[in-house]
């Protein structure tokens, strides 16, 4: 069993996609993520995105508007921003100075004001007005990196193409031991290697949901925490044995 367990896999996924090129985990780690994966599922079964939206146009830009910024906030500002412009060709018939006000409350909103308004452009000019539903597609945007293209193919079309590493993501990943890395495009390179392509994008959403009310980077409930106790690192808990990393 101990032999297996060393063993290193590579998987293929549901879709059929080989993961030969991402990082190769031992069954031992698979089994110890699916079970973080279980206790979390089970603990959150709402989880979801906290970003306020009602289509795919909206939810790419709340998820431009909230880099450095928190969802709160975002989602204070886009209903006065998505009842004034509710389609792609409104945001790219205006300009990011008449973007600007209506969200003026959020960090760096001169920058993001021409974000959208220059991808929403894109979107008409290149794809007849509809948000592109492929990850080469959606990167051609500006303001739109890998994080974005996740959050908008997993949340409005369904499509598992890689894990969202926000700050919560990479803070519980380390200390769940389902990562070593800081950078954000290793670390979900491990967890897209740990976990089924087809719970990519819920993964996201358990993590940043343990992450907000739990695992918080200050004043964590680690300790407090059953799930916690078992997986992370910062709970601390004298006398137990940290939980093995990956």
């Amino acid at each position: 069993m101990a032999a297996r367990n060393r063993k290193r896999v590579s998987r293929t996924r549901s879709t059929g996609r080989q993961a030969a090129d991402l990082p190769r985990k031992t069954v031992a780690q698979i089994r110890r993520a699916h079970r973080i994966l279980a206790a979390l599922e089970e603990r959150y079964p709402d989880a979801h995105c906290e970003l306020n939206h009602h289509d795919e146009l909206q939810l790419l830009v709340a998820t431009i508007l909230s880099a450095q910024a928190t969802d709160a906030g975002v989602n204070k500002a886009t209903p006065k921003l998505f009842a004034r412009f509710r389609t792609a060709s409104d945001f790219a018939a205006s300009t990011p100075e008449e973007i600007e006000p209506y969200i003026a409350s959020i960090g760096l909103f001169r920058n993001k004001a021409k974000a959208i308004h220059s991808a929403c452009t894109s979107i008409v000019e290149r794809f007849g007005g509809q948000v592109p539903r492929t990850m080469e597609d959606l990167l051609t945007l500006r303001g739109v990196a890998r994080k974005t293209a996740n959050v908008v193919l997993g949340n409005a079309f369904g499509v598992n193409e890689g894990v969202v590493v926000d700050t919560h993501v990479a803070r519980v990943a380390a200390r769940f031991g389902l990562t070593k890395h800081t950078d954000p495009g290793r670390i979900e390179r491990d967890l897209m290697a740990l976990f089924p392509r087809e719970k990519w994008c819920l993964l996201a959403h358990l993590l940043i949901f343990h992450g907000r009310r739990v695992c918080k980077a200050r004043q964590a409930l680690c300790a407090e925490d059953p799930i916690c106790r078992a997986f992370c690192s910062n709970a601390a808990v004298p006398g137990r044995r940290p939980a093995a990393r990956s």
